[in-house]
């Protein structure tokens, strides 16, 4: 597993971060998708390990820009995790 952390410009609310959660899911499998318009960023977990032009092209046709990127592996931790 992978989580990849992404700084997202022009996020300004909730439906923003609806939106781009929608537009990543549509072009990428992922496990969990949580976005922040406050912390400007978004989390992805995912079975495969992503790339920044993979996330920008996903992003391509919303007006929303990719300004820092961030992949690393992903252990879920806790006593399900195990």
């Amino acid at each position: 597993m992978y989580k990849t952390t992404v700084k997202i410009d022009g996020m300004m609310c909730g439906m923003c971060e609806v939106h781009i959660n929608d537009s990543i899911r549509k072009k990428i499998e992922v496990k969990k998708i949580v976005s922040s318009h406050k912390k400007g960023e978004t989390v992805i977990i995912s079975k495969n390990s992503l790339t920044r032009e993979e996330i920008e092209a996903a992003l391509a046709d919303s007006g929303y820009k990719v300004t820092g990127f961030v992949c690393g592996t992903y252990e879920k931790k806790g006593l399900f995790g195990r």
